[in-house]
């Protein structure tokens, strides 16, 4: 600090007792300064420099030093430190205006002086004044061109008005002239991050943590670009050290199970969750992240809890309302999963998630049949249809050209899922000959299903992590001429990569028998029995193409585990069973079980339901009947081979409306327990009707419900009938269309040939 040369002997301290006063500012020794300087200003008041040390002790004691400076740009109105000074401390009490008006002032005295300009930029940014604090941050850069702070706050500014290339530049400079800068290297990363740059981000964070190892900030980011390269390991050990070096973080432990849910980790994820509402009881994202990974593992009560509590916090969230929908359809509750996707809607009118989740949720409400379901998804699907289609210049060749057709099969499920009970008969019987084949998988990791479907596929190509421009640059430029959407509106579709058709004919087939809504998909694939000819072809969005026999193709994955006998002939009494997903078990279905198990008095009911609350419903509904909670079983989600052995314990199967069970019912055939089946007023419950037909059992359907009880009643009080049932059932399947792989495939092929040819 400098002392006014113009002060006059007589009206200042002696040169001794000045000095003083500055050797215990340069030795830090502010209290003793603050005492003394208080002690000289009282004898001389008009001693501007002794206010201006007085203020500078006051400062660095955290005290308020305003009226100290204010009293010295009095005393001292043309010395510009002292404006800049009563800057700094009005500014670091807030009134950031007042201390712009005080830089100012500075500046106009000393016209270079860049600790002002650079301070004056710093309150224009935190006034949200980007423009005036990029012509300050450019002012001290010419002034100190080498000053790496000026254009680290340069590249702040940038970052502020979207200039994120020109911020990479400024803050590349601040880190070249001073190598060390660990905050420049994590605000780097972070606009290579927005830009996409995701390894370069990585590697600018990876600088960060070298030279500062403790900065927990830039350990977190560098997991946030991780996780989304896919490095989850690495990203695990990043968050993992932000955690340690920041234990009170809330975000930090909520990124933490983000990467341990995608490791598969959830018990781990929960723990961190927990950990995270814990520190932050307010952080709704992190209880929505909760329920999600309670949901995974079927802890559906404190997966309802813990997203009924993310939406007190914040009802508009709208990852929350998905989620809280997802449970209520775990838990059948039908009605009030769709209000929540129509809720998330009307929130995110964007969100594919929402839209999908919704058009799904159709086929599980009672009382809708295939007109009335096409007349919600026209309506649902309008924001996919509006995508434009990519121009036909961009599909793989002339339909009149020869040589192989190119078809490709989107899908997440290219795993240990029941998806692949139907993918490995076709692909395994592709006549690689015609047909090229490729499979666009987004798995974030493979297993040994994974590797068997790779097998089959000329071309395998890992979409995880792909947003749907580059799958859909992956299509174009590996010339597919076919495009198989797999999934539809299940978990993990991508409706809007189909809309842009990336391909130059595509087709809906797998995911549930039903459509779409999006005009870009050409056929789905269906059945006689699924779809009789000639009737209801217009309650879809798609033209529909009959195959042959069937729309399934199933092959069990396990071949050593036989039909028992019979076990009603040992236990004395019949066991119903019914192991659909509850999302299927209907109130109605519910009641028409009741009215069987009535009339047949000693029967038991195994059903398959995750534990939780809406378990009542069964006891209470099934109670109404006079059926006791003793004669009920309910069974939770098992390992496939303990789920087929349920089936021992089984003699016969109850289906479920609207919504048919579909792969249970051929577990169920091959395992020689017969299914009773109603066939419902859509698609979804005619499923029973197409299986039964191709195992020429249709005796075991009916199209009311009086005939329904009728049927199982009389079944279930012919033990020798079903004991043929048993003895018969798994060669029935064997020897039909529903496990003629190489049949489907050719059929399949048979209809691509054809559609390929229409133009």
């Amino acid at each position: 600090m400098n002392q006014r040369k113009d002060l006059s002997l007589s009206q200042a301290p002696t040169v001794d007792e000045i000095n003083l006063l500055v050797e215990l500012y340069n030795t830090r020794s502010y209290a003793e300064l603050e005492k003394r300087a208080g002690l000289l200003i009282g004898q001389y008041p008009g001693f501007g420099f002794g206010w201006k040390l007085l203020g500078g002790a006051l400062q660095m004691q955290g005290k308020d030093a305003i009226p100290a400076f204010q009293t010295v740009t009095q005393l001292m109105p043309d010395d510009a430190e002292s404006h800049f000074n009563l800057g700094v401390a009005l500014g670091g009490s807030g009134r950031l205006d007042d201390a712009v008006t005080s830089y100012r002032k500075a500046i106009s005295l000393k016209s270079d002086y860049a600790e002002a300009h650079s301070n004056l930029g710093n309150s224009f940014k935190d006034l949200g004044q980007f423009k005036d604090a990029e012509s300050s941050c450019r002012k001290v850069i010419e002034l100190m061109p080498k000053y790496a702070y000026a254009h680290f706050n340069l590249g702040s500014v940038l970052v502020e008005l979207g200039s994120l290339e020109e911020a990479v530049a400024s803050f590349r400079r601040a880190v070249e002239l001073k190598p060390g800068f660990a905050v420049a290297y994590n605000n780097l990363g972070n606009v290579l991050k927005e830009l996409g740059q995701l390894d370069e981000a990585a590697a600018s964070y990876r600088r960060a943590v070298e030279f500062k190892p403790d900065f927990a900030v830039a350990h977190n980011n560098r997991g946030n670009v991780l996780i989304k390269l896919g490095q989850l390991d690495e990203a695990l050990a990043s968050y993992r050290r932000a955690v340690e070096l920041e234990s009170f973080n809330a975000v930090t432990h909520n990124n933490l199970g983000n990467v341990l849910k995608e490791l598969g980790q959830i018990d781990a994820a929960i723990s961190s969750y927990r950990k995270a509402v814990e520190i932050e009881p307010g952080f709704a994202v992190a209880h929505n992240n909760l329920a999600l990974c309670c949901l995974h593992i079927y802890k559906l009560d404190d997966a309802e809890d813990a997203s009924l509590t993310a939406l007190k916090i914040n009802p508009n969230l709208v990852s929350a309302l998905l989620t809280l929908g997802n449970i209520y359809k775990e838990t059948g509750r039908i009605d009030e999963a769709i209000a929540c996707c129509r809720r998330a809607i009307e929130l995110d009118p964007n969100s594919t998630a929402a839209r999908s989740n919704l058009l799904y949720l159709l086929s599980f409400s009672p009382g809708l049949n295939d007109s009335m379901i096409l007349a919600e998804v026209k309506n649902i699907t309008s924001s996919f249809n509006s995508i434009p289609t990519l121009e036909a210049s961009h599909f793989g060749r002339n339909r009149k050209q020869g040589g192989r057709l190119r078809v490709g099969y989107v899908s997440p499920d290219f795993r240990n899922h029941c998806q692949s009970f139907f993918t490995i008969p076709l692909l395994s019987n592709h006549d690689h000959a015609q047909f090229e084949v490729f499979c666009y998988a987004q798995l974030a990791k493979e297993d040994d299903i994974t590797r068997r479907l790779r097998t089959y596929a000329d071309g395998w190509r890992n979409t995880h992590l792909k947003d749907d421009q580059q799958v859909a640059e992956m299509i174009i430029n590996d010339k597919i001429d076919i495009l198989v959407d797999l999934t539809m509106h299940m978990s993990k579709a991508r409706p809007k990569l189909f809309a842009s058709k990336p391909a130059p004919v595509q087709v809906a087939w797998l995911a549930y028998p039903g459509t779409t809504g999006i005009k870009a998909i050409d056929y789905r694939l269906t059945d006689p029995w699924l779809n009789p000819p000639g009737d209801g072809d217009d309650c879809y969005s798609e033209q529909s193409i009959r195959l042959p026999d069937t729309f399934w193709c199933y092959d069990p994955l396990v071949l050593d585990l036989k039909p028992n006998a019979l076990p009603a002939q040992a236990n004395g009494y019949i066991t119903f069973g019914c192991l659909n997903n509850f999302s299927k078990v209907s109130d109605d279905t519910l009641r028409r079980w009741g009215k069987i198990m009535a009339r047949v008095p000693s029967s038991r009911l195994i059903l398959l339901s995750p534990a939780g609350r809406h378990r009542k419903k069964v006891f209470d509904l099934l109670g109404h009947h006079g059926i006791d909670a003793e004669r009920i079983e309910l069974v939770e989600l098992q390992p496939r081979l303990k789920y087929l052995r349920t089936y021992h314990r089984i003699d016969m199967c109850l289906d479920t409306l609207p919504y048919n069970g579909h792969t249970t019912s051929l577990d169920a055939y091959w395992m020689g327990v017969p299914v009773v089946t109603q066939v419902g007023n859509s698609i979804a419950g005619r499923a029973g009707w197409s299986q039964l037909n191709n195992l020429g059992l249709t005796e075991l359907a009916t199209f009311n419900e009086k005939t329904f009880v009728e049927i199982a009643v009389e079944l279930a009080n012919d033990l020798s009938r079903l004991s043929q049932f048993r003895q018969s059932l798994r060669g029935k399947m064997e020897t039909s269309p529903l496990m003629d792989g190489k049949r489907f495939a050719k059929a399949i092929e048979n209809v691509y040939s054809e559609i390929w040819q229409r133009g």
